[in-house]
């Protein structure tokens, strides 16, 4: 008996339907092995390189610090320096200057008034003849003068130890308390030198200045000009200080003093020279 048409063609769709299902597990394969090479291939992934980004930042903002931190300690060294010449220039600790400050004390008082004054009978007490005038120095006694120079050696020392806001008090009760004192001259200069080297300019320069008006003689006002252009370099005012080297310089000239003077010149500005 002869077999239907439709069963003899079975086999050959079945045998189609599998060479279809090999196809697409072949192609699935060769995709699969596709991708693993594409991934094989592919570049690393971009997580290290933005490390290696940031690795480079730090070390260079390190580099950085430390090169800021090298010109801190250069400027430290350099502002330690000026605050030395500064102190040297003001403080002068050399023996000598003591023993100045003592020898310009003079002669004690009680022998220079006994010395000049009248009999007492010359006139009498209630003469007009006899009172000194208002504007005259009172004359102090010995040991009026002798307090007076244990308080000066006291702010004195202070001001040699580096105790410059107890140098300067000091100084300025002195002023107050012993207005007659044949040191007054000293302590003004050393009042300005204490405020000066705490940096209150304007103020050390009006202790400068008043010695120079009350004092214009004395043994300190050749080099307290110095000291009012050191005062008025560091306030800025840079034509007056030109102007008060300028005088020191024609007043006192083949001097050592007239050499300072030229190099404080050199601290002014050139930009600032009208």
């Amino acid at each position: 008996m002869a077999m239907p048409a439709r069963m003899l063609r079975m086999p050959s769709k079945m045998a189609l339907i599998m060479a279809a299902a090999a196809a697409m597990i072949v192609a699935g394969a060769g995709v699969s092995t596709a991708r693993a090479q594409d991934a094989d291939q592919a570049p690393p992934p971009m997580q290290p390189a933005n490390n290696l980004v940031l690795v480079n930042q730090i070390q260079a903002m390190r580099d950085q610090m430390q090169q800021m931190q090298g010109e801190i300690e250069v400027l430290q060294h350099q502002l330690q320096q000026m605050q030395q010449t500064g102190k040297e220039q003001y403080l002068d600790l050399d023996s000598r200057v003591l023993k100045l400050e003592k020898a310009q004390v003079g002669p004690p008082a009680s022998s220079a008034v006994a010395a000049s004054a009248p009999p007492a009978s010359a006139a009498p007490a209630s003469s007009p003849a006899t009172s000194a005038p208002a504007s005259a120095p009172v004359a102090m006694s010995a040991a009026d003068k002798a307090a007076a120079q244990a308080e000066f050696d006291a702010a004195f020392k202070s001001l040699r130890a580096g105790n410059y806001v107890d140098s300067a008090r000091g100084f300025r009760t002195f002023i107050d308390k012993y207005p007659n004192s044949e040191l007054l001259p000293n302590a003004y200069y050393w009042l300005g030198g204490s405020y000066y080297v705490t940096q209150n300019y304007k103020v050390a320069l009006a202790a400068f200045q008043t010695l120079l008006q009350k004092y214009p003689d004395s043994s300190k006002a050749a080099e307290t000009h110095l000291r009012v252009a050191d005062c008025q370099i560091a306030l800025k005012d840079y034509a007056a200080a030109r102007a008060t080297l300028q005088a020191v310089i024609k007043a006192h000239p083949g001097t050592p003093l007239e050499k300072r003077a030229r190099d404080r010149l050199l601290d002014i500005p050139a930009s600032s020279a009208k």
